[in-house]
């Protein structure tokens, strides 16, 4: 039998012991980490910014100090997707508390911070309709997942004030999905523009723009890698006669249904692109890790079912998958802030069995 031997000071022991109970304990009485699973080895001290309703695509302003995301909430009067900015808390103890950025106008999408900080970039139907435009009936589609692509999606520049300072396209087609390279003066963007779904970059400054994708199929969600030497996007490509004829005959009412995806990347003019995941299903969400080399993704590839949606890792050759997180729901739209510490994502953890999901940030850890 082994006995403990009692230390020659029980009452700091004791005193330290409390302290390290207490750092363990959130203000609101939780474990720190109640909110991850287990096998999340790579996250830390995560914490739920949002509470209620459908939060995503939340991305950090580049000096880590605000996220800019998209939220509806039927209600508190937010039927669908707009807008919001809030300052990253700085303790424990303070509160995420955010403001309506966008027009309330609509519907919005894809929002990102410019490089001084004091501007936001982000889609937006307001000009076509002031209402929130129609959800695709998928009934008429066999219950497929479907996206819209609605024409009246422009890109806009405001400031934090909410104030649009620019209009960025203005084309009588779909253009969405904007995101900016790390020096802040490029934009990479999706949209319908000829005749398909493909990727464009846009010089700010100038307002030049380049087609970077070529072949047919959905190409979206695109990132300038950190060192701004490369992109990384989803696509979904239609193959057979049948796929084929099924994308073209959606494309042509403005839908597109993405059930597989996988992860593309290339130079960042566009040239010598490559497949880097081969997984069916969707893979998707992607953008590169800090160093520029490895990428960090969301998919339903383990599930037959279609979820969960779990996030991952792997090289940019294809090779060292790595499951990173657990929700039994759905995990996505992972960033890493600029210092590389700390991740923000999407997930349905801690939603008390609704279909809510909302904004949680972690320390990142290798």
């Amino acid at each position: 039998m082994n006995y403990i031997k009692l230390p020659q000071h029980p009452v700091k022991v004791l005193g330290c012991f409390i302290l390290i109970l207490l750092n363990q304990v959130s203000l609101f009485g939780q474990p720190i980490d109640s909110l991850r699973y287990p096998d999340e080895s790579h996250l830390r001290n995560i914490r739920q910014l949002t509470f209620g309703g459908d939060n995503a695509e939340a991305y950090w302003s580049y000096d880590g100090k605000a996220l800019v995301f998209q939220r509806t909430s039927v209600k508190d009067g937010i039927p669908c997707d707009q807008i919001f900015i809030g300052k990253v808390p700085a303790s424990p103890n303070e509160k995420f508390e955010y403001q309506l950025i966008s027009t309330g106008e609509g519907r919005t999408t894809c929002a990102f911070f410019t490089k001084d900080n004091k501007h936001i970039i982000y889609a937006s139907t307001h000009l076509a309709s002031k209402e929130c435009p129609p959800v695709p009936d998928r009934a008429q589609y066999g219950n497929k997942y479907i996206w819209p692509l609605y024409r009246g999606y422009d890109i806009f520049m405001a400031d934090l004030t909410g104030k649009i300072v620019k209009q960025l396209t203005n084309s009588p087609y779909y253009d969405a999905e904007a995101t900016l390279s790390s020096d802040g003066k490029k934009m990479i963007y999706t949209s319908t523009k000829d005749g398909d779904i493909e990727l464009y970059s846009m010089d700010l400054k100038t307002g030049k723009e380049k087609r970077i994708t070529q072949t047919l199929g959905y190409d979206g969600g695109a990132w300038f890698s950190p060192d701004g030497t490369k992109i990384i996007w989803r696509a979904s490509r239609p193959i057979t006669d049948e796929a084929i004829k099924e994308y073209k005959e959606l494309l042509a009412v403005d839908l597109v249904a993405p059930t597989n995806m996988e992860v593309w990347v290339a130079n960042a003019d566009g040239s010598n692109p490559r497949q880097v995941t081969n997984y069916g299903q969707a893979n998707w969400a992607p953008t590169f890790m800090p160093d520029s080399k490895r990428i960090i993704f969301a998919s339903n590839h383990e599930y037959k079912r279609g979820f969960p949606f779990n996030l991952y890792t792997i090289n940019e050759d294809g090779t060292n998958l790595q499951k990173v997180s657990r929700d039994k729901g759905f995990d996505a739209f992972p960033m890493f802030s600029p210092d590389g510490k700390k991740i923000v994502f999407a997930s349905n953890r801690n939603n008390g069995g609704t279909r809510d999901t909302n904004v949680f940030i972690a320390d990142w850890v290798e």
